[in-house]
């Protein structure tokens, strides 16, 4: 057994340098590619900002942001096959079908990992260009969800930590009753009862369940929520308990701690080896305004949670994450708070504020460095038109368009956003339980129907300005 083991890291290394020295051979010959990671916490939109940004780069006539669309370095882009046979392919046609459709909607949401290639023909202006000659540039974007993003955490963690980390955290959550019931009445030290693990692990799902729809962004782990064909499995099936440590030879605490480092073996490691390495440039949605919407705690939950993200792309963080990266790095980041559609442009940037003061917070608390990184407020895909209308005397300006919920047209003021971020993160960080100074409210809007011209794109929102951010060093 031992020899096994031993046999099989001699060959994983064996493999892992003959890579290293295959890539480096071929990288002189190959055409350069751009590994364009997008991942969102709950309900921000990744799917249609995937959908959107590639018909965007299809046709440039919306994108006056990116350099090389407006100055014609980029000659034409089309779909290629992906470089992975063996991941799900991001299916780009049946989501653009669903927004662009006599009678639009949004498109469902992408539930594992999935891969699409873009290949970009690009020429540079002037004498470079006319010295160099055109060359193709692959865009690989890799689709995944945000909640696996955040399960990095749990590889520093024990069972302990990680149990009492999260049961600090769902205390006085929404949904999180049962599940604290149930364990008040379990003795961690007693033997293990499959009964009892399943009912704890359902109920604490439920439990993440709540608060996700609540407007928290740290619910987990990640598989929890988005289980796919682990649903049902041992490696699934624990939950935190409370106790003093002592977890007798086949005790309750002794399994649940033995399936949570299974999990992190099986699930976690995996995923960071096999998708996470292959990244150079990051995409994190966030539904900001989802977040103030819901309160001082789910805005403080949100930049807790933005910070263990950005902690994910810190170099060094530990060994193992060094060695999976074999010296690589994500070069940059973009942090975007999304449905800016949902704010009249006066609004856009105390929105963009922030966004970036829950960055700057979080790249304080994760100390990663040599990333370059920015934060702005986008909308992948307006759903809205902007109007002004008088009200007590004054004028204020409201977004139109269609409610999801029954298709009526409906204008919408969700309240004034602060110019001092520091209005909203103080009283978050400090725990209250309110806003003090105004309600803000959130509308679910359904995509407006679309009549584009011939070389444009979907309307957006400084999409131009996060493509030119992600790819734009790599098109001139």
């Amino acid at each position: 057994m031992v020899l096994d083991r031993l046999a099989g890291g001699v060959g994983r290394g064996i493999g892992q340098v003959a890579e290293q020295v295959t890539d480096a051979a071929l990288a002189p010959f190959s055409d350069p590619v751009i590994r364009l990671g997008v991942t969102g916490l709950s309900r921000a939109g990744k799917t249609v900002f995937i959908t959107a940004l590639v018909a965007n780069l299809l046709d440039r006539g919306r994108m006056p942001g990116l350099r090389a669309a407006a100055n014609g370095s980029i000659q034409t882009v089309y779909l290629d096959p992906q470089p992975d046979d063996t991941m799900p392919r991001f299916e780009y046609e049946s989501h653009y079908a669903a927004f662009t459709s006599p009678t639009p909607f949004w498109p469902d949401s992408t539930r594992t990992v999935s891969q699409l290639r873009l290949s970009l023909k690009v020429s540079p202006q002037g004498l470079l260009g006319a010295l160099s000659g055109s060359r193709t540039v692959h865009l690989d974007i890799i689709d995944y969800p945000g909640e696996w993003l955040l399960d990095l955490t749990l590889l520093d963690q024990s069972f302990e930590q990680w149990s009492a980390a999260r049961l600090e955290r769902m205390a006085g959550r929404a949904g999180s009753d049962a599940f604290l019931a149930a364990l008040a009445d379990v003795d961690p030290a007693a033997p293990h009862d499959e009964t009892t693990a399943r009912t704890l692990a359902e109920l604490y799902t439920t439990a993440q369940h709540a608060a996700r729809s609540e407007g928290y962004s740290d619910c987990g782990p990640g598989r929890f929520l988005l289980p796919g064909e682990l649903a049902g499995s041992p490696v699934l099936t624990f939950a935190p308990l409370r106790g003093d440590g002592k977890t007798p030879r086949g005790s309750l605490a002794r399994e649940m701690a033995r399936r949570f480092e299974a999990y992190k073996a099986r699930v976690v490691r995996p995923f960071f080896r096999d998708h996470f390495s292959k990244i150079d440039r990051q995409v994190v949605l966030a539904d900001v305004l989802g977040a103030i919407h819901a309160g001082p705690a789910a805005l403080e939950d949100l930049r807790r949670t933005l910070a263990e993200i950005l902690s994910a792309f810190r170099p060094g963080r530990n060994a193992w994450l060094t060695n999976l990266l074999r010296g690589r790095r994500v070069e940059r980041i973009l942090f975007a708070a999304t449905k800016a559609d949902h704010l009249h442009h006066s609004q856009h940037g105390a929105l963009t504020n922030i966004a970036q003061a829950l960055l700057r917070d979080a790249e304080d608390r994760a100390r990663f460095a040599g990333a370059q990184t920015r934060a702005l407020s986008i909308a992948a895909l307006r759903a809205t038109v902007e109007e002004t209308r008088q009200h007590n005397g004054h004028e204020l300006g409201v977004v139109r368009g269609s409610l999801l919920e029954d298709g009526r047209a409906a204008a919408f003021y969700p309240g004034a956003l602060p110019e001092d971020p520091a209005r909203l993160l103080a009283p978050a960080r400090e725990g209250a339980a309110n806003w003090l100074d105004e309600d803000y409210a959130v509308m679910r809007f359904a995509p407006a129907a679309l009549r584009l011209k011939p070389g444009d794109g979907p309307p957006h929102i400084r999409l131009d300005s996060a493509a030119e951010f992600l790819i734009g060093d790599r098109l001139s």
